[in-house]
């Protein structure tokens, strides 16, 4: 008897809780464990749940000292017969005491000390506290343990809200866990509950009437709706437990029972969630020739939206199927950002003094790499062959010293407005600007913003050569959407242990990266690459907001990152294999935008419908888009009213935006 425990530690005895995560309203929305459990008092649980563990387990619980003499007899002469334990005998003090300090191995001397460490326990405490023990710490199956995760697992309830019949189910199933479990053996779970109504009729603890009634409802079966709420967010979650476990160790966040109060919206994880598999999964059905009589594969996705406000983490998607590969594509990713890259260099443009009416040249350039540096050396494609002349064939052929950017459509413009340039994302014109402000200002500006990825320092930087994830592209454009701030991306609002003490609380780490008046500048632009642009089908969304599409070459790539002033959100569509293209025409404005549409009309719902705010400082005037400069020597009023009756200059039509579109000088929708 030496080596037995003190009865003091079922006084100090904690048992493994679950630590518990919860969206921003506070709805429960996954939990880190080893083992499910909660802690309940036993005043908090129906008197029916209590009766029924006492009629099926130990209907003498009140009555005995902890020990069925009758049992323990029984145990141990078919112990003795059949050479082995199989007859338990417990009452509840007995499983309790089996339960937390002894082994499980059916042997006598598992038995005795079991018998000894019984009467202690009934001799310190009461019969309601032992059972409030014996409630909280036995399994009920499907990672359950207490009656509280018991009756959350099964029945999506609070233990204090069941009704008869699920009280007796509950109670049904600790004999064998597995066996009596209502999710895995449905008819061998109902004639176990029917049982212990039975039990409980018979020791007068119901009527025979409650008996019947009870008799009627169904035991659960399939999927709860806990269950489904736990199949939500997987990438979130995970994103969210490898962060704490490097911070807080395996244990304390397995074992310790927090509270995680996270940033995410359920509302717009659905969203997210359904749209974007509801989307792929028609365009897997558009790409099925493609591979021919090999197996397709399946193109993959990824979302994240951030509130403007304070960088809270409000959707995650990482992929199309957590369980196929926990590869988070929103935040591991890393993958060329095509055209949506662009706005960095515009941003460049503007602090380097240009205005959105400076005009820059769509015409074709060749570079040619020389000491390590590219240098622009012609902008006519025939001189080409003369270059090529003192480049090695091979050189021009790998694009290695010799590179010609070219437009999607393969058309020149000519001469456009900065603001034409980026609302129709003309390549030539991007590098042109790269070749101005330098590359150096560019990685300098998208760095400031928050990408985190090396950038290349050469020409193809203005075309998203670099790879960047999705999470910081998103976060970038955020800036725009909050006048000019940065706020670091987080997904925790708080963290409680289990006696209530604060462990941590957000504080918003924000600065001002951006001029309010760039900010808008940069806005105002997006909404025209929304409104006259490759982004045109965000217009749907039926609200202000501005974005940017992206493709890389080859297809491999498509990219939609937009905001409204509340929300922004990134989308990205790919295969995980490079080399696989989307298609020719699947661009990001083909398949990224409308799922990013699809997405923000159903996170903004119900949601104001705001505009951007300008800040101080923004002049307005209408500019003549060939030339850059004021447009007419009249007044503004007087122009529109000329371009209203249609005696302006026609060839000024095709470039007018929506302030002329709309008539309306006042909402400052100009340019």
């Amino acid at each position: 008897m030496a080596d037995l425990p003190t009865i003091r530690i079922l006084e100090d005895y904690t048992p493994s809780l679950s630590s518990k995560v919860y969206d921003k309203d506070e709805n429960i929305i996954g939990e880190f464990f080893i083992e499910k459990r909660s802690i309940v008092p036993l005043k908090e649980t129906p008197v029916n749940l209590q009766n029924a563990f006492i009629a099926i387990e130990d209907n003498d619980f009140y009555k005995h000292y902890g020990v069925s003499i009758r049992g323990i007899t029984r145990a141990f002469l078919k112990g003795f017969l059949d050479m082995k334990l199989s007859e338990g005998g417990s009452t509840i003090t007995q499983q309790l005491a089996k339960t937390i300090f002894l082994t499980r191995r059916k042997t006598i001397e598992r038995k005795i000390k079991e018998l000894f460490i019984t009467l202690q326990i009934e001799r310190s405490y009461s019969k309601d506290e032992i059972l409030q023990f014996y409630m909280n710490q036995m399994y009920f199956g499907s990672g359950a343990y207490g009656v509280q995760k018991a009756s959350k697992v099964y029945f999506n309830k609070n233990v204090g809200e069941l009704n008869l019949a699920e009280c007796a189910m509950l109670a049904a199933i600790p004999k064998s866990p597995n066996y009596y479990n209502p999710l895995k053996n449905s008819k061998a779970a109902l004639k176990r509950r029917n049982l212990v109504l039975s039990r409980m009729k018979a020791l007068n603890f119901i009527t025979k009437q409650q008996a019947q009634e009870a008799l009627k409802i169904p035991i659960p079966d399939g999927k709860t709706a806990y269950d489904q709420v736990q199949s939500t967010g997987h990438y979130f979650i995970e994103f969210l437990r490898i962060m704490l476990e490097q911070k807080y160790g395996s244990k304390v966040l397995l074992e310790g029972g927090l509270s995680i109060y996270t940033t995410l919206d359920m509302k717009s994880q659905f969203a997210a969630e359904e749209t974007l598999e509801t989307e792929l999964a028609k365009f897997d059905v558009s790409r099925r020739s493609y591979f021919g009589k090999e197996e397709p594969v399946k193109a993959q996705g990824a979302l994240i939206a951030i509130d403007t406000k304070n960088g809270a983490i409000r959707a995650m998607v990482g992929g199309r199927s957590f369980k196929e590969s926990q590869f988070n594509r929103a935040t591991q990713a890393k993958r060329q950002a095509g055209s949506s890259f662009k706005p960095f260099v515009y941003l460049a443009a503007i602090e380097s003094g240009f205005t959105t009416s400076t005009i820059v040249d769509d015409s074709p350039m060749v570079f040619e790499l020389k000491n390590k540096m590219w240098e622009l050396v012609s902008r006519n494609v025939s001189a080409l062959e003369d270059i090529a002349e003192n480049v090695k064939e091979v050189d021009i052929i790998d694009t290695n010293k010799i590179w010609s950017p070219i437009n999607y459509n393969k058309k020149f413009r000519g001469k456009v407005t900065l603001r034409t340039a980026l609302a129709l994302s003309i390549n030539t014109c991007a590098v042109e600007i790269l070749s101005k402000v330098s590359p150096d200002k560019v990685i300098e500006i998208a760095q400031r913003l928050g990408i985190s990825t090396p950038l290349l320092r050469s020409p193809s930087l203005a075309l998203g050569a670099s790879d960047v994830t999705l999470q910081d592209m998103v976060c970038a454009y955020a800036v725009f959407a909050s006048g000019g701030i940065k706020s670091r991306p987080y997904l925790i609002s708080k963290i409680i242990d289990k006696n209530g003490r604060v462990l941590e609380q957000n504080s918003f780490n924000q600065q001002m990266v951006v001029s309010p008046q760039d900010s808008f500048i940069m806005t105002n632009m997006l909404k025209a690459a929304v409104e006259k642009g490759s982004g045109w089908k965000a217009k749907a969304l039926g609200r202000p907001c501005a974005g940017k599409t992206g493709t890389t070459n080859d297809s491999s790539d498509a990219w939609f990152i937009g905001y409204t002033p509340q929300l922004a959100a990134g989308v990205w569509i790919g295969y995980d294999d490079i080399s696989i293209s989307l298609g020719e025409k699947s661009t990001g404005g083909v398949i990224a935008c409308p799922i990013w549409t699809e997405f923000m009309k159903k996170a903004l719902e119900g949601q104001p419908v705001l505009n951007f705010s300008q800040p101080e400082g923004i002049e307005w005037s209408l500019i003549d888009p060939k030339t850059g400069l004021l447009a007419l020597s009249d007044t503004p009023g007087a122009f529109l009213d000329a371009f209203v009756k249609g005696t302006a200059p026609t060839e000024y039509s095709d470039q007018l935006f929506s302030f002329v579109d709309n008539a309306d000088l006042s909402a400052n929708e100009g340019f």
